[in-house]
């Protein structure tokens, strides 16, 4: 499932091209992509059309577009109150063309938005292979500490299906303190809180493993027997191997993990602890061992 930089790859590539334009229609394509809506289709497509799309945001893994309706000289001082949020699941995906001539919809494209950006014609396919993501248009909230809602707007607001989400380790608004907090509470193994999004959001099982790997914290260790100077040391390497990933345009693995003009992230050429039980470790050479279901781990963590 993509995590942070992952999304983040998505986010800025759609925002350099979509922010801005209007939705001029949307045709869904398979009815479960907006099974949110008890409308279906027709109130999908409805609550879009003549929407301009103000900006590309991200919380985590989440994706949302905030939407600025009414006739141009109103929509200038609009604030948004609704946004088309996104999922991208397993293996979704959004693919942009440039002008009249699109190409026709790819076998996995589930829905299909025609804009206008400025007299530019565009089109924004979203692409799900296995089906578990979904669009949705929903009601914007404000955020409860008055500031901005993710990366990529200042707006402090965030769909309201993300309210409960935690902001994520790359938010400079994230409360550092209370987010170590927070993972060092319970009995849980530390891998499953860090996976935890109601607390930093964003990290998933790769980055969990290489931000365990680079602290030396063995990922079944209670939460409640980390030090706070593990678990700051913890958020530092969550920070500094998403960055690094973000540079590489995130981790790929097979085709489903692409950016918007189709283009696979590269970071998986240098993971350290993720998916490579049984290899010499990068540290001091002996093999890697799996801790629990998925996490590689070196005795003596």
């Amino acid at each position: 499932m993509p995590e942070l930089p992952e999304v983040e790859t998505v986010r800025a590539g759609l925002d350099a091209l979509i922010s801005g334009a209007t939705i001029v229609s949307a045709d869904v394509r398979r009815d479960s992509c907006v099974r949110l809506l008890p409308g279906g289709p027709a109130q999908f497509a409805a609550m879009l059309a003549d929407a301009r799309i103000e900006a590309v945001v991200r919380r985590g893994k989440f994706l949302w577009m905030p939407l600025a309706h009414g006739t141009p000289p109103q929509m200038a001082d609009a604030v948004p109150a609704e946004a088309l949020s996104a999922h991208l699941g397993m293996s979704g995906q959004f693919r942009v063309h440039e002008g009249a001539g699109a190409p026709a919809p790819h076998p996995h494209c589930r829905a299909r938005l025609h804009l206008d950006r400025g007299g530019t014609v565009l089109t924004l396919d979203f692409l799900d292979q296995r089906t578990f993501g979904y669009l949705h248009v929903e009601e914007l909230v404000e955020t409860a500490d008055a500031r901005a809602g993710g990366a990529g707007s200042a707006l402090a607001a965030v769909p309201e299906s993300v309210a409960h989400i935690g902001r994520d380790a790359l938010d400079p608004a994230m409360d550092v303190e209370a987010a170590t907090r927070a993972w060092r509470r319970g009995t849980r193994g530390i891998k499953q809180v860090l996976l935890d999004q109601t607390l930093v959001s964003g990290i998933g099982n790769i980055y969990a493993d290489e931000a365990l790997w680079a602290a030396r914290v063995h990922p079944e260790r209670p939460a409640h027997a980390v030090s706070a100077a593990q678990s700051r040391a913890l958020l530092d390497a969550s920070r500094e191997v998403m960055s690094r990933a973000l540079v590489q345009g995130g981790t790929s693995f097979d085709a489903l993990y692409v950016n918007v003009n189709g283009e696979s992230g590269y970071f998986s050429r240098s993971l350290e602890a993720y998916g490579r039980g049984g290899e010499p470790c990068g540290r001091c050479g002996r093999p890697l061992r799996r801790a629990g279901r998925s996490s590689p781990a070196r005795a003596g963590w």
